[in-house]
């Protein structure tokens, strides 16, 4: 029996697609894409027979539906999210019914928009002697966020964070950080991270807010939060002439 493979877009550029997602969807006979979000590009070389299916007019008992037809009939079938479909991708509860149905499938990672948008700015999420955690999270939307997990309470720590989804709320992201994390903290915006036209603003809970208004950024857009934007760290121990490990001894 076929298997259905759940495959990471990547967040745009469709170079930053893996190569073993490639050959899935190259190979593939069905192809359903959430194409609100992903590059069609990444489907560019597809089977001239393969049947597409953008997801964003479906609902999820079409996608089912699509899906299953497909397996009865012995085709190949690619499931495609944009950036990676673990954060945000709504895959659990397609691959819950798969399950009930005895349908085999498998999940093919890919690159988030919140780690290409750290590339975009050239920054590290976890710098040594300013933190070593990473928070992704948004505000809530239709999507409620449960009460422990309030953006504020999620602030006391001022780990680095990623926020996905938020963009359009950009003036309660910013009053809610502001309970914990101090008014020159640095901030960065970037909006469709990797497309040709993504836009970038740098700012600090100070001013990020009218500067993302007046970039007129609404949608499509990670907010970065965080001392790794733009501090002083300590260099890593990895490289560290006088630190030993298990591959090299100290000098």
């Amino acid at each position: 029996m076929k298997r259905v493979y759940f495959i990471g877009a990547g967040p745009g550029d469709p170079e930053l697609l893996t190569v073993k997602g490639k050959k899935l969807i190259d190979s593939a006979d069905v192809i359903i894409y959430a194409g609100s979000l992903v590059n069609t590009a990444v489907y560019a070389d597809k089977k001239q027979s393969a049947v597409v299916y953008n997801s964003a007019g479906m609902n999820l008992n079409q996608v089912i539906e699509v899906m299953l037809q497909a397996i009865a009939d012995g085709l190949a079938v690619v499931r495609v999210h944009t950036g990676d479909p673990s954060l945000y991708g709504a895959i659990q509860e397609q691959m819950d019914i798969l399950t009930a149905n005895n349908i085999e499938f498998e999940v093919i990672p890919g690159v988030s928009s919140f780690t290409a948008s750290a590339a975009a700015i050239k920054r590290e999420f976890t710098l040594p002697g300013v933190t070593q955690t990473v928070i992704c999270t948004r505000l809530e939307g239709r999507t409620p966020v449960p009460e422990q997990e309030q953006l504020e309470l999620l602030a006391t720590h001022q780990a680095s964070m990623a926020i996905f989804l938020s963009v359009q709320m950009i003036d309660e992201v910013v009053n809610r950080l502001l309970k914990h994390y101090p008014l020159h903290t640095p901030v960065a915006v970037i909006q469709r991270a990797t497309w040709p036209d993504q836009k970038i603003v740098r700012g600090t809970l100070k001013d990020i807010a009218q500067k993302v208004i007046d970039a007129d950024i609404k949608r499509t857009a990670q907010i970065l939060v965080g001392d790794f934007i733009n501090s002083e760290y300590q260099l890593s121990k990895l490289y560290d002439k006088n630190f030993s490990h298990m591959y090299r001894q100290a000098e």
